[in-house]
């Protein structure tokens, strides 16, 4: 009989992120630090070896993603977004926004994430950053919004039954009164119809993740009423 592999503890997974990275500061947004990747696709064949027989996800927490950068450095330099105010870091990843929003005087940040790992990696960058952020394992997104006052979504809209589920929250989060900001890239299902741009940024990230070295990626808002 083959045993069944036992799925790492949050210690285990602590360590893993720790070992697995390297903590150094943001490109876009340097006053921030990240455990992030030095090698991207080392890093990706590992998990995949190591970790596909417990079924995890890619390692998307270990990377700046642009949409996340451009985000962060909008609630960096608009801080009246979310100063004194609750916010929600929607498929948090390593943190950076919600990271950001704290920075910016947010009231609370929650960063939600489906992925146990990201739980890890967002605990161990919120510490080295200074500043508290509740991380929730779930996505969060067939619920509400209530209790915030700000959703954060940052590079999300990759995929299309994704994207569909995204919308739906987002519309519900909006009649609800939260503010709603995205960071997006260019990925192919964001319903750019929908939405107002706010604010463009160049953003440099790597060709191992991306298809140039700089993306030009913009911060978008709902373009209807709220009600």
């Amino acid at each position: 009989m083959t045993a069944r592999p036992v799925a790492p503890d949050g210690m285990a997974r602590r360590s893993f992120v720790l070992d697995n990275t390297a903590l150094l500061p943001v490109p876009l947004c340097p006053e921030i630090l990240l455990h992030v990747a030095d090698e991207a696709l080392a890093l990706w064949q590992r998990t995949e070896q190591e970790l596909d027989e417990i079924g995890l996800p890619a390692p998307f927490w270990a990377f700046a993603w642009a949409g996340g950068q451009a985000l962060a450095r909008h609630v960096l330099d608009h801080r009246d977004t979310v100063a004194g105010r609750h916010v929600l870091d929607l498929g948090a990843g390593s943190g950076l926004v919600g990271i950001a929003a704290m920075r910016a005087g947010a009231a609370s940040v929650t960063a939600i994430d489906p992925d146990p790992w990201a739980i890890a990696a967002i605990g161990l960058n919120a510490a080295a950053n200074g500043v508290n952020v509740t991380a929730v394992e779930g996505d969060g997104l067939d619920g509400e919004a209530s209790g915030f006052d700000v959703v954060l979504i940052g590079d999300l809209f990759y995929e299309q039954p994704l994207a569909e589920r995204l919308l739906a929250f987002v519309e519900r989060a909006h009649r609800g009164g939260a503010a709603i900001l995205i960071g997006d890239p260019g990925r192919s299902y964001l319903p750019r119809h929908r939405l107002v741009r706010l604010a463009e940024y160049s953003v440099p990230t790597t060709r191992a993740l991306e298809d140039s070295e700089i993306k030009r990626t913009a911060v978008w808002s709902p373009g209807w009423p709220a009600r």
